[in-house]
């Protein structure tokens, strides 16, 4: 009888930590690697989304890294150095062209225009693209969305590029992550630069932001996270939830106040200026920046790719299909709907 009793407690105690082990599993926290091109209050709801707790209620942490590049963010995917890439869609439609066998895909578009300025080193109370003529503007990375975006602007406004004294002079040779220092140290007379980095750099050296490249330029699918297929399709419930939290994020961002929305994103801008901070805050809300449905449509894909083929950097068209999978976006502007 005594044997039965002590083998009876043995089960028990066996099942009794069976079950907390399943519980514990249940619990568990998945750490996401993000790599983001560059680190700007463009990309707010996703910040909202980390300090609100909003991933923590998706049993998310994020391991965030700065990529400096779309072309770098897009390497760290590829390499398996990060799970999601925060970029411009042109990085994996020029992967999908290639002969990479894991290709990356487009599963949530975040932003839905450019998020540069254009900062002028003279001021130009009534500035108009024209005023670029004869002179020098860093435009970004060669081959990069706010590069192919700014042309697109200059050639919208009816103005060459090129260096000649009646045309733009736009530089695409300085990296992402280089230019506002280029732009110190040279004499170019403009340059493109986003949020915070554009109003810092205005107030340290008297310069000023002059234009919203994204109000000239008009809606264009400017940012999304992107992945390889085989972690969306491994993934694809841990991808829903990840951007769940981000959309919870931009939710935040329609109906709270501005002083609601710093307390909110300035965690993850420690040693920046308050006021800098909301200043890009009004900036961005202004421009209206963010997609209200992170699914993207086949019209936007197809204007970005008009873009990209107007720059010269896209010779085929890539299917949209083959860039995109609106699956798990889908579920998540339903699951708020």
């Amino acid at each position: 009888m005594k044997k039965i009793c002590i083998l009876l407690a043995f089960m028990l105690t066996a099942v009794s930590a069976l079950m907390v082990g399943c519980g514990s599993q249940k619990d568990l926290t998945t750490t996401v690697k993000v790599n983001e091109v560059t680190h700007s209050i463009f990309y707010a709801p996703f910040y909202v989304a980390i300090n609100n707790g909003y991933f923590a209620d998706e049993k998310i942490e994020i391991e965030l890294t700065n990529g400096g590049g779309a072309d770098a963010s897009m390497s760290a995917i590829l390499s398996g150095d990060a799970d999601i890439g925060l970029m411009g869609p042109e990085a994996s439609i020029y992967v999908v062209q290639g002969d990479a066998k894991d290709k990356p895909v487009v599963f949530g578009q975040l932003t839905k225009r450019d998020g540069s300025f254009i900062v002028a080193k003279n001021e130009y109370p009534n500035f108009k693209l024209s005023d670029m003529v004869g002179k020098e503007i860093i435009g970004g990375r060669q081959g990069g969305v706010p590069a192919m975006t700014l042309e697109h602007c200059i050639k919208k406004a009816g103005l060459e590029i090129g260096t000649g004294s009646n045309k733009v002079n736009l530089n695409t040779s300085v990296a992402f992550a280089n230019t506002a220092s280029v732009f110190e140290t040279t004499s170019a007379e403009f340059c493109t630069l986003f949020e915070p980095t554009a109003s810092q750099l205005c107030k340290s050296k008297g310069y000023h932001i002059v234009a919203s490249v994204g109000l000239v330029s008009g809606e264009v699918p400017y940012t999304c996270f992107q992945t390889k297929s085989s972690f969306l399709s491994e993934n694809e419930y841990l991808c829903e939830k990840f951007l769940r939290a981000v959309y919870r994020g931009y939710r935040f961002l329609i109906k709270a106040s501005v002083d609601e929305i710093y307390s909110a994103v300035s965690p993850s801008f420690v040693g920046v200026d308050k006021d800098f901070i909301i200043t890009s805050i009004k900036s961005y809300i202004e421009s209206d920046a963010w997609v209200d449905n992170p699914a993207m449509t086949k019209e936007a894909f197809a204007s970005l790719q008009d873009i990209m083929q107007g720059a010269g950097y896209l010779d085929t068209k890539a299917e949209f299909s083959s860039v995109v999978n609106n699956k798990v976006a889908e579920k998540v502007y339903k699951y708020f709907a």
